[in-house]
């Protein structure tokens, strides 16, 4: 995973699973030039959506054991990895990676919108905990979601389907 990988550079090469935001994204801009200040700073929201940072006492913490990701020699992150997938489309690779056909995966979590009148998110991992699929990663970022916007995990289904296409 390149932004596993991206984000254990810094916190391999200072030799510690913490360091200041500042510190990290000097790290990434200055010393590797592989982002601008900006991008690296759009990285640790990133990262820290993906759960792989943490803050903790105004620091940055990896939630993993940055000497155990293997970094390939001149090794460069991918343009991609500023991008943020949505909780539906890190549900539904789960569910591909799985061995569910895609088209199946979102037309399961169409039809489960449909018939429940939940969001497109929770629909998606309704449909990966009746298939065995681990997702109570996004289960929780769902319901903090849900909770800070002032509504209950179900939403009123308005939110639309989502197509094959959409879900890349």
């Amino acid at each position: 995973m390149s932004l596993k990988t991206t984000v254990a550079v810094p916190f391999r090469a200072a030799g510690s699973r913490e360091m200041g935001e500042g510190e990290f994204v000097v790290a990434l801009s200055l010393d590797r030039d592989w982002f601008s200040p900006d991008q690296a700073k759009r990285l640790v929201d990133v990262a820290e959506g993906r759960g792989l940072l943490v803050y903790e006492d105004d620091d940055l913490r990896a939630t993993f054991d940055p000497t155990t990701v293997s970094v390939p020699q001149n090794f460069t992150p991918e343009s991609d990895v500023l991008t943020e997938q949505s909780t539906f489309e890190r549900v539904i690779d789960k569910l591909v990676a799985a061995g569910v056909d895609k088209r199946e995966a979102v037309a399961a979590a169409n039809e489960r919108q449909s018939t429940v009148g939940v969001t497109l998110e929770t629909a998606a991992i309704l449909v990966a905990r009746e298939r065995g699929v681990a997702v109570a990663d996004a289960a929780t970022a769902t319901r903090a979601e849900a909770l800070d916007n002032g509504s209950d995990a179900g939403g009123d289904g308005t939110e639309g389907n989502a197509t094959a296409g959409g879900a890349d």
